[in-house]
């Protein structure tokens, strides 16, 4: 079955019509003794656990996984998630697909941008910036696609502030509250329950601040990189000849 939020776009369908949702990590705060900090600091120096989250196009959490120290690289958690049967990730069937930025690997089931090319929306702001190859209209279509999941971090953030500012729990107990954040998050989704934060990150024409994972070279088994590949290429030609752009 397609998601009615790409059925009901036509710059989504029927070129995204088996993707089933996006995957993506974030960062909220975690506050841990200053002798067990160092793992927990990334880029910014601050102490974060690193979390990745699966959501489908209606905004809910399909899996979370915290508990990862700041400074764990995306793919290192990623790859973890699927490759754990205890932690029952959902993964996408026969056929299917999760849209991936670059930091995670090329592998069957995740689909990922053309790299070397723009990518994030902001790039594409403005007349001068729309999309000038049939590559950058790949990249702008499934970035537009995976910010729902940037969204969804950004609704959930901005509902508990407690992800900003983690109290000095044990490390396990400030991990599991990540999980019921998210859990009291698609709750309310699933209600249908009237709510202005949720109504403000639905727009899917807005941004949310994001980090940038850096594009990584693992590409995993050869017989899954061609068979992601030959769907990238696919989407990327059809959008090409609706939109009259040379082929790749």
């Amino acid at each position: 079955m397609v998601p009615k939020e790409i059925k009901d776009n036509p710059k989504h369908f029927p070129y995204f019509k088996d993707c089933i949702g996006a995957i993506d990590g974030t960062h909220v705060s975690a506050t841990l003794p200053e002798n067990k900090q160092i793992p927990f600091r990334g880029r910014k120096q601050i102490t974060t656990q690193n979390v990745m989250c699966a959501c489908s196009f209606d905004m809910k959490f399909t899996f979370v996984y915290a508990g990862w120290e700041g400074s764990a690289n995306d793919c290192r958690v990623f790859t973890t998630a699927l490759e754990t049967p205890r932690l029952e990730f959902p993964h996408p069937p026969p056929g299917k697909y999760y849209v991936v930025d670059s930091g995670y690997p090329t592998r069957d089931g995740y689909l990922t941008p053309f790299k070397g090319e723009r990518y994030h929306l902001n790039d594409y702001r403005g007349r001068r910036n729309q999309p000038r190859s049939t590559k950058e209209l790949f990249n702008h279509r499934h970035s537009s696609l995976r910010n729902v999941i940037e969204r969804s971090f950004g609704a959930l953030k901005n509902r508990f502030p407690i992800l900003r500012k983690m109290p000095p729990f044990a490390f396990r107990k400030q991990a599991l509250i990540v999980i019921a954040c998210c859990a009291v998050h698609n709750f309310i989704r699933d209600h249908h329950i009237a709510d202005k934060n949720l109504a403000h990150y639905a727009n899917p024409n807005m941004t949310a601040a994001t980090h940038t994972s850096a594009a990584i070279d693992d590409e995993g088994p050869s017989d899954r990189v061609a068979e992601i590949n030959i769907i990238k290429k696919n989407i990327a030609n059809q959008l090409a000849r609706d939109n009259q752009l040379p082929p790749i």
